[in-house]
């Protein structure tokens, strides 16, 4: 018998993507594999169950999850969604380790394989793999999309009857994959764009991007490409020469984030009390504590006439592209193992044995079960 993969509906509260797109339905059946998809589980990306030609449509989750070897998710799933999947079956998906013992617990004890996908090693073989770059793309696309519409005045420079209009000055505040993005697209819109990292060699990067590289003459280069965190001292250093530079700032769109750990604090209330009104930020960290010190996550509000948003779930304002991107990201995750219908997990492979946080009813990654369980990490 083949496996059978299936897509459900994302319950979770504003989630509109889905795990699988109709391109990725047709690749999975070529490996052998059949498909089945809650109905209304591609609503929320505009793709009706017709869209998905191939696919076996089950009445409800329940129905789906059932008949699932193997769960394709976006948002981890509930403990009922565990509860209703069988034993042995594989979870392939987002799932948040740190966040929910619980649910660990549960994937555990179920004896279901989990594979969080945030665990990926970031390798130049797992890039098309890689879930949190593709949305994180979308994330800073639309980050800069809503500081433009919160900004009271154009971005670009506008030679007008009335006079010429000089472009809105944004600084992007991180160089990760959320960052560039919104560096590219604040240029598309004609902004004179500074691009901030403590780690020295992204100015590359921004530069090669038509931005200009703030440098605050403190350094934070880390490991896997992420930034380490800041000394006391480096940090008031830092603060001290953002705070002066932040008083001629249009608009802010702050995206760095230390993974694990919560976001690191970068704009502090002094130094939104220091802008000009009308300046915008936006905080693309709100959902792991914000970067800026009066982020409230999903609200937007104003303090001082600084607009301040701290939206959530961003990847989801897109929700066609990102399901797209999203579902080849876990297609060509689950195609390491699948091959003439059945599954076979190889665990030499790195890719398949880092991203693994559960199986035969064991805790794989050790810092989650160190958390769980309280054992040694």
């Amino acid at each position: 018998m083949p496996v059978t993969v299936v897509a459900i509906r994302e319950r979770a509260p504003n989630e509109r993507r889905v795990a699988i797109s109709p391109e990725i339905v047709k690749k999975t059946k070529a490996l052998g594999a059949d498909v089945l998809i809650e109905t209304g589980a591609g609503a929320g990306a505009q793709l009706p169950d017709s869209a998905f030609p191939g696919a076996d449509i089950a009445p409800d989750a329940t129905a789906a999850l059932a008949r699932a070897d193997v769960l394709l998710k976006v948002q981890p799933p509930t403990l009922a969604e565990i509860a209703a999947l069988r034993q042995g079956s594989v979870v392939i998906s987002f799932l948040q380790p740190h966040a929910d013992p619980e649910r660990t617990k549960a994937l555990r004890d179920r004896n279901i394989t989990s594979f969080a996908m945030e665990l990926l090693p970031r390798t130049t073989r797992a890039q098309a793999m890689d879930v949190l770059s593709s949305q994180a793309g979308m994330a800073g696309y639309k980050a800069v999309l809503i500081a433009a519409q919160a900004s009271g005045k154009f971005f670009p420079m506008l030679t007008t009857a009335a006079g010429t209009i000089r472009p809105s000055k944004v600084l992007i505040v991180g160089a990760g994959v959320a960052g560039l993005q919104a560096i590219a697209t604040a240029r598309r819109l004609g902004a004179q764009v500074e691009g901030f990292d403590v780690r020295p060699e992204t100015r590359e990067q921004i530069e090669s991007l038509g931005a200009k590289f703030l440098d605050l003459g403190v350094s934070a280069a880390g490991t896997g490409g992420y930034a380490r965190e800041l000394t006391a001292e480096e940090r008031a250093e830092q603060q001290q020469r953002l705070a002066d530079h932040v008083k001629n700032i249009d608009a802010i769109v702050t995206t760095a984030a230390v993974p694990g750990r919560k976001a690191p604090r970068i704009i502090t209330a002094a130094m939104v009390d220091g802008m000009k009104p009308g300046s915008v930020i936006v905080d693309l960290a709100a959902e792991t504590g914000g970067n800026c010190e009066l982020t409230k996550p999903g609200e937007t509000w104003v303090h001082n006439d600084v607009t301040i948003v701290g939206p959530l779930n961003l990847p989801s304002m897109g929700a066609i592209h990102s399901s797209e991107m999203y579902a080849r990201n876990l297609f060509n995750f689950l195609a390491l193992s699948l091959k003439d219908g059945a599954l076979n997990l190889d665990w030499n492979d790195e890719l398949i044995a880092q991203t693994c946080l559960t199986h035969a009813g064991e805790i794989r990654h050790a810092p989650t079960k160190a958390l769980v369980e309280g054992t040694p990490a």
